[in-house]
């Protein structure tokens, strides 16, 4: 049987129309919600910032929400830093409180307002492991996902150190001292104050883990105008608070020069000498007993407690370190029960012997003729003396 198509036709155009309507009308409505989700994610911010903090300290990671007129539905923290080289969710909060995930870091602490749409987190204790970044993530409904990246930055205060390397007198240069600003983020700069007889020279070790040793050596040649000379050591960083300084006297060693020995009291005497390290004093008699009930050695000191004979003789005296040793003498003679003549030092009697050496030298090479009387005239005679 033959189907007449005249008669389905306008069902088919009323059909068509009412297709074409409804599929405008769908679009329409998706192009609105599409328009107003585009208003809505052009209008609404998520503000974050950069963080910097020193090693050891407390950091505050800041994250809020503006302009957002969707339902909030949860905040999530990602990271990717030294210790987590993999993104890692650490952290969520929703409605009813935090969360901590994958594992259970409470340094972590939620400081912000899920209402008030602040998703900010507190650090403490912060390492040099926790540098990197921080994802704070805002899901609303039905826009989705809207997030930040806020970079942290940890500095680390160097470890300082001031070593003073004890050189001994010499006519070289050598290493004095050094200074040691060990371990810091970013480089410290160090540097001395010091006088224009040394110099100095500075080196730096970059580590694995991102952080700089500095080290600030001091030369010169060890004299005696050196020694006991002050230098100061001032180390610089963004890590630290104000400047360290760390002061040092420099030392250079040497063995006992002249040793003197001097008359402190009528019955006191006392070396002296310039050594360094300090001397050490020993008193001693040699060849001869040492009369213990007469005489008293306090180090450097020494007391006759009774003057009598018996302490005549030669004293002693031995100025001592790791270098070496000199000796001054002294010799000391009784004329009676009490001290008429402590005769002093014996470098004075190694003044008068050569003195009296060299005259007798003298005269023996320039003989003098003297003349005398005799019964019957005069006699010429000729001494050598």
């Amino acid at each position: 049987m033959r189907t007449h198509p005249v008669f389905l036709s306008p069902l088919r155009n009323v059909f068509f129309t009412m297709s074409r309507s409804l599929s405008r009308f769908l679009s329409l409505m998706l192009l609105n919600v599409s328009l107003n989700l585009h208003r809505s994610s052009i209008a609404l911010q998520v503000i974050g910032g950069n963080a910097t903090v020193v090693q050891g300290e407390t950091a505050i990671l800041p994250c809020k929400l503006t302009d957002a007129t969707e339902p909030l539905t949860q905040i999530s923290w990602q990271r990717k830093t030294r210790g987590k080289p993999v993104n890692d969710n650490f952290f969520t909060v929703v409605s009813s409180g935090p969360n901590y995930v994958n594992g259970n870091d409470r340094r972590f602490k939620f400081i912000g307002n899920f209402s008030a749409h602040n998703g900010s987190l507190q650090l403490s204790e912060v390492t040099l492991l926790d540098e990197g970044s921080y994802s704070c993530i805002f899901t609303l409904f039905p826009s989705g996902n809207h997030r930040t990246e806020i970079p942290l930055n940890v500095l680390v205060p160097p470890v300082t150190s001031v070593k003073d390397h004890h050189p001994l007198m010499g006519n070289e240069e050598v290493l004095l001292a050094t200074c040691t600003a060990a371990g810091s983020r970013p480089p410290a700069e160090v540097k001395w104050t010091y006088s224009k007889k040394v110099k100095a020279i500075t080196n730096t070790t970059q580590h694995a883990n991102g952080t700089t040793t500095t080290l600030s050596s001091l030369f010169g040649v060890p004299t005696r105008d050196i020694n006991q000379q002050p230098v100061t050591c001032v180390v610089t960083s963004s890590a630290l608070s104000k400047a360290e300084t760390l002061p040092l006297t420099l030392q250079v060693h040497f063995s006992p020069t002249e040793v003197n020995i001097s008359e402190i009291s009528k019955d006191s005497f006392e070396c002296s000498t310039e050594a360094n390290p300090n001397a050490n004093f020993t008193w001693s008699r040699p060849g001869q007993s040492w009369p213990q009930s007469a005489v008293r050695v306090d180090g450097a000191k020494l007391q006759f407690l009774s003057i009598t004979s018996v302490l005549n003789g030669l004293y002693k005296c031995e100025a001592s370190n790791l270098y070496g040793r000199k000796y001054g003498q002294l010799y000391v003679y009784v004329t009676s029960g009490t001290c008429t003549a402590c005769w002093v030092l014996f470098s004075l009697l190694l003044l008068l012997i050569p003195i009296g050496v060299g005259a007798w030298w003298y005269f023996k090479k320039h003989p003098r003729t003297f003349s005398r009387p005799s019964g019957e005239g005069q006699q010429e005679e000729t001494e050598n003396l």
